[in-house]
Parts: C-alpha cells; sequence; structure tokens
C-alpha cells in the first residue's frame, strides 16, 4: 500500500536539473523570438500576417454572437462581486452554450474553436466578468482537455473530453503550501498498487477545484525495480474516497472563483488514467501552458478595451477648468497610452494565437513573452484608469450607485488584475524561464565550458564547437536591414512604421550582442544575475511587440478595416516602447543590482531591524505555511459539484 510522502530535500543544482528535464530540448520548427533573441529579425515568420481559415472564422463569430448575447442577459457581474460566486444557473447556461467545450474537437462533442477565437471567448467573458473568464480558462487551457489533446491516449479522450466539452468542470493541481515555482520539492505521491496508484497529499490554490468534477493531479511517483518514477500526471475523479476539499479560498480579487485546498488521503487511482508515462508530469505541464498561458494575455486585451471605454467616456463627460480632463495633457498621455498599448496586446495576443493555430513555429516563447508583457501592462493600464477617475476610482461600484452615479468597478479590475503577474508563472519566474530558452542556443555550443562537473576533454570539446558557431554568429550582429533608409518600406502609407521596424532590426543585434558579452563576463555565474536576465527579456518582449503592432496594423490597412487609425496606434506605441527600451538597455550595466544584494543580506541578517520599529503588526498568529502533513482530513468538505 502507500508510504506516507515526504518532503524531498534538493539542492539548489538537483532543483535547476529537475526543471531542465522538464523543458523541450529541441527546436524542430523555427521561432520569431528566439531568433530575435540571438539577434535576427525574421520579420517572414510573422508578415504577412497569418489568418484563419474562412470556415474556423464563421464557427468562431457565430459563437462569438451567442456568447455576447449571453453575457449581456445572464452575467450579473455586480452580483458575483457582492456575492462572491458564480450562481449554478450561469454555470449551468454556459455548459448548455456549449462553452465548456470550446477548444475540444466536434468529434468529441466540443465546439472545436481555434485559439483565435477561443481566446476571444475569453476576452468577451472576462469583460462580463473575470470570475467567469478565469473558470472557462482554469477548465480548458490547464485542466483536463488541453494535456489529454496533446497527451492522452485515444481510450482517455473518449472517456474524458466528451464529459469536459458539455458537463463536467475540471481542475489542474500542482502547487501545494511548501512548493510553487520549484516542482523538485513536490510532496505528494502516487504509489503503484497493482493496476491502480495511490495518491497522498496536499494540494493548494486549486483554481475550480471547489466545483471540479476532473482533476489532473501531479504527483511523485517513487522509483522501483519496476518503475521508473519521477513527477507525473493524472485524470482524478474529484468524488474518489479520500479527497477532501477542505478549504475555499477568498481572494483581494477575483472573489467569484472556486479556488481550494485539495487533500488526498488513500486515494485510488487507476493506472489507466496516467497521462503519459512515469516522469513526464512537468513536461505535459510545460508544454500545455505554451498554448494555455495565452488565454491569459487575452483576458488582458479584454480589459484593456474596457479600460479605454471607460476612459474615453469620463475623460470628455468630466470638466477640469474650463475644459475636459482628456484635453490636460496630463490625463492625455494616460489615455494615449492606454490606446496604443491595448492596440498591442491585441495585436501580440492574435498573433501569438493564429501561429499557434497554424502549428508552423514554435511558440513557446512568443506564448511566454505575451503572458509575461500583457500582465504587467494591463496592470499598469488599470492603474492609470483608477488616477483618471480619481476618487471615484478608488469608490466601489456599489457605492457609486448608492449615491446616483453610474457604478463603473475600476477598483475592482485593477484588484482583479493583479494575479495576472502571479498567475501561471509569476513575472520573476518568466523572465527566468524565458531567459533560459532565450541563451539555449549559446548554451547548446558553450554550456560545457562553465560547467564545473565537465572534464576538461568535454570543455576543450565544447571550446572547439563554440569557436566555430560564434565565429559565424557574431560578425552578423554587426549590421543589417537596420540601417537601410529603404528596408522595410512597405510599412510606410502616410504614416511610416519603416523605421520602428528598423529599430527593432537593430536593437535585436544589440540585445544579442549584450547577452554574449554577458555570458563570456560573467560565464557559470550568468544564472544568478536574474535582474540582468530580467532587463533582457523585458527588451526582447518589447521588440516582440513593436514587431506585432506594425505587423497587425499593416494587416489592417490591406483589409480596409480603420488601417489609417491602426497605423497611429501602432506609431505612438512604438515611440512610447522606443523610450522603455532605451532605459532598459542602459540598465543593463548602469543599475544598483550589487548595492541590492548587500541591503538583502542585511535585512535578512536583522541589521535594519531598527526601521521597523513603531508600528503594529496586525496579522494573526501562527505558521507562515500551513501543515501539509499526510493523513485523513479533519475538515468538512467544501467541495460542491454544479449539476
Amino acid at each position: 500500500m502507500s508510504a506516507a510522502p515526504t518532503r524531498p530535500t534538493v539542492t539548489e543544482r538537483e532543483a535547476r536539473q529537475v526543471a531542465e528535464a522538464a523543458r523541450e530540448q529541441d527546436w524542430r520548427k523555427p521561432s520569431f523570438a528566439k531568433e530575435l533573441f540571438l539577434g535576427r529579425f525574421r520579420l517572414d515568420l510573422i508578415h504577412p500576417h497569418p489568418l484563419p481559415a474562412d470556415d474556423d472564422v464563421q464557427r468562431g463569430e457565430e459563437f462569438l454572437a451567442k456568447l455576447r448575447d449571453f453575457c449581456e442577459t445572464k452575467i450579473d457581474s455586480a452580483r458575483i462581486e457582492r456575492d462572491a460566486q458564480i450562481p449554478d444557473e450561469v454555470i449551468d447556461g454556459l455548459k448548455e452554450l456549449g462553452a465548456l467545450g470550446m477548444k475540444i474537437d466536434t468529434k468529441y462533442g466540443g465546439l472545436g474553436l481555434t485559439q483565435v477565437y477561443y481566446n476571444k471567448a475569453l476576452a468577451l467573458a472576462g469583460s462580463a466578468c473575470p470570475a467567469v473568464g478565469v473558470l472557462l480558462s482554469a477548465h480548458q487551457s490547464i485542466g483536463v482537455p488541453q494535456p489529454l489533446k496533446l497527451f492522452g491516449t485515444q481510450e482517455q479522450k473518449e472517456r474524458f473530453l466528451p464529459r469536459c466539452a458539455r458537463t463536467d468542470i475540471s481542475a489542474f493541481l500542482l502547487t501545494e503550501p511548501d512548493v510553487g515555482s520549484d516542482p523538485a520539492r513536490l510532496a505528494t505521491t502516487a504509489v503503484p498498487d497493482g493496476d491502480d496508484y495511490v495518491l497522498d497529499g496536499v494540494k493548494l490554490w486549486t483554481t475550480n477545484g471547489v466545483v471540479a468534477d476532473l482533476l489532473v493531479v501531479m504527483a511523485r511517483v517513487p522509483k522501483s525495480e519496476d518503475h521508473k518514477g519521477g513527477i507525473t500526471a493524472f485524470v482524478v475523479e474529484t468524488n474518489s474516497p479520500g479527497i477532501t476539499v477542505e478549504n475555499r479560498n477568498a481572494f483581494m480579487g477575483l472573489r467569484g472563483i472556486e479556488n481550494g485546498v485539495t487533500r488526498f488521503h488513500q486515494v485510488r487511482v487507476p493506472a489507466a488514467n496516467r497521462i503519459g508515462p512515469e516522469g513526464a508530469g512537468l513536461k505535459i505541464a510545460l508544454t500545455t501552458l505554451n498554448t494555455g498561458r495565452l488565454s491569459l494575455p487575452a483576458s488582458c486585451v479584454g480589459a484593456g478595451k474596457w479600460c479605454l471605454k471607460i476612459a474615453r467616456e469620463w475623460s470628455a463627460a468630466r470638466e477640469q477648468w474650463g475644459k475636459p480632463i482628456a484635453e490636460h495633457e496630463a490625463v492625455g498621455t494616460k489615455i494615449s497610452f492606454i490606446a496604443a498599448t491595448t492596440f498591442a496586446l491585441e495585436a501580440v495576443t492574435d498573433l501569438a494565437s493564429q501561429m499557434a493555430d497554424e502549428d508552423r513555429n514554435d511558440i513557446r516563447i512568443e506564448g511566454a513573452l505575451a503572458k509575461l508583457y500583457a500582465s504587467e501592462m494591463a496592470w499598469k493600464m488599470a492603474d492609470e484608469l483608477v488616477q483618471i477617475r480619481g476618487g471615484r476610482g478608488f469608490e466601489t461600484a456599489e457605492s457609486l450607485r448608492a449615491r446616483g452615479e453610474r457604478g463603473v468597478p475600476a477598483e475592482q479590475i485593477l484588484r482583479d488584475l493583479r494575479i495576472n503577474r502571479i498567475f501561471e508563472g509569476s513575472t520573476e519566474i518568466m523572465h527566468l524561464l524565458i531567459a533560459r530558452e532565450a541563451v539555449d542556443a549559446h548554451l547548446s555550443v558553450a554550456g560545457d565550458l562553465i560547467d564545473p562537473d565537465k572534464t576538461l576533454q568535454d570543455k576543450a570539446k565544447a571550446g572547439a564547437n563554440a569557436g566555430v558557431f560564434y565565429a559565424k554568429w557574431l560578425p552578423k550582429l554587426v549590421a543589417g536591414p537596420g540601417q537601410l533608409p529603404s528596408s522595410y518600406s512597405e510599412f510606410k502609407h502616410g504614416i511610416d512604421l519603416s523605421p520602428h521596424l528598423r529599430y527593432v532590426e537593430r536593437h535585436a543585434r544589440k540585445l544579442a550582442r549584450s547577452t554574449f558579452y554577458a555570458m563570456s563576463r560573467w560565464q557559470g555565474r550568468m544564472e544568478t544575475k536574474q535582474g540582468f536576465l530580467g532587463r533582457v527579456v523585458d527588451i526582447g518582449a518589447e521588440l516582440f511587440a513593436m514587431s506585432a503592432a506594425c505587423v497587425r496594423a499593416e494587416l489592417l490597412r490591406r483589409r480596409g478595416e480603420n488601417g489609417r487609425e491602426a497605423y497611429q496606434l501602432a506609431d505612438a506605441f512604438c515611440r512610447q516602447a522606443r523610450i522603455r527600451v532605451d532605459e532598459l538597455f542602459g540598465r543593463l550595466w548602469t543599475n544598483t543590482d550589487d548595492l541590492d544584494r548587500q541591503v538583502v543580506k542585511g535585512v535578512l541578517a536583522g541589521r535594519y531591524e531598527w526601521l521597523e520599529h513603531g508600528v503594529i503588526d496586525p496579522s494573526s498568529e501562527g505558521p507562515w505555511i500551513a501543515d501539509a502533513t499526510p493523513g485523513p482530513s479533519q475538515k468538512e468538505n467544501v467541495h460542491r459539484p454544479v449539476r
């Protein structure tokens, strides 16, 4: 039978090895973003802008019309915010509409929407109520449907996908009370026992977990003579004996989400429910997230569009000092930022989504950049909207309604969007993940040179390979099309976007040179320079967004869809982005990273504890991390499937 899980003790190096083993090691398809970080501006990979097939458009637009009607007539966002719960009748209505199966193939009872239209649907539903958007995306982007689509057996697809398409809600369970972005310390176990595995452990922050019927659970299989072992993925029925949802968690935003703590005690799971081989759980999770992360920028696009609408209407109606506040430059610059950034976020999201649909390119970096960039910029847009609204931005929509004004939930969207910088990989983790992919080509040819465990023979061989690679690569970083005034002239139509694309090409080469210099300077210590790596990634994100904005503007111009206005928004965004890029390049080498490390050591050593005097800590007593010792639950099961 099962053994009690013990928390694995791992070194920093072992933890990195687990994460590295879960990465996709090969690049079988081209990647625009990977090439960008290598200093190669492959505009041909994204321009002309890829487009969906006509029948995909028709099917997608028909569903969006139905979803819009449902959201406008059946979803009461104020009620969900007030009651902190999505009403059962709303969830039932979404099931009847087929919204649970947007990404599931029609042969399994789903709608078979493309990634593009799935994201448009999430943006629409999320604008009506962010908690509804999270319910749908957690179920389909990281819940049972996506990993089964990619890695499930035919029998698993036939068993579970029809249920997920119409009736059953799913959730993804990886995080534990003491395990976040370091899965090497995962403690939940799945011990083989005959034709079953026996699960024991506790999972935290299980979005949809309170109402879920099916779970994707990541658990550690002990290594034995007959079992490879390692972190493994399972589909688990939530009504299985031994599963207890011990708590429904409450948050500063997204008050309607059904997020909980789930305990497994001697839960038997058939071996037929294992997704993929033993030890492939993390690889399955990361591969699922390559496209699964795109649901988050979709919700950010919806938020940006709403922020722009409110900023426009309010700033035209509100007058100060004899004219609408929009005409005051201090407010106008904020509105321009919201408009230009919303255009760029939609450009990035639609481009990455269409690339995912076509499956011609590897979008692991593009998807990660879209998530990182959208979550950061959407938060800034919401913050600027609150500032534009002034005191009314800080006041709740319910309070505004109570005193006779329009109930605008500006403060709510600020709270709701804040989690996006943490969901599905925090900004800090995304910086490291993307940076690892961005330097993959360098590590492939020169990694052994900086690996302390490699022999002199290995290092000599790596040195020879590196010499060949850099002899060909470095000269190409000296000059390029970005230095020719005639380059990208097809992007000049009244407003000229070609200088921005030349800027991207030049600065992609500059970014590659900076990365190479940093690797030469720090070698094996490069991975500890997280401030530097974060700025490298942020520069790449801005350059990617600039490229996407220009390509989208040209697409809209060619299609006769507000082309001049699109060019104007792309121009404004690129000019704003260039200022940010120039600042980031300056901060690559002029920063306070070394001093900050010294201050942190002082803080942890208690040398500045005197600075904390004079305040009262209202926190309650208790451990920083809840006890997750395996065993039977001592709490009431708050699981409530919606039927």
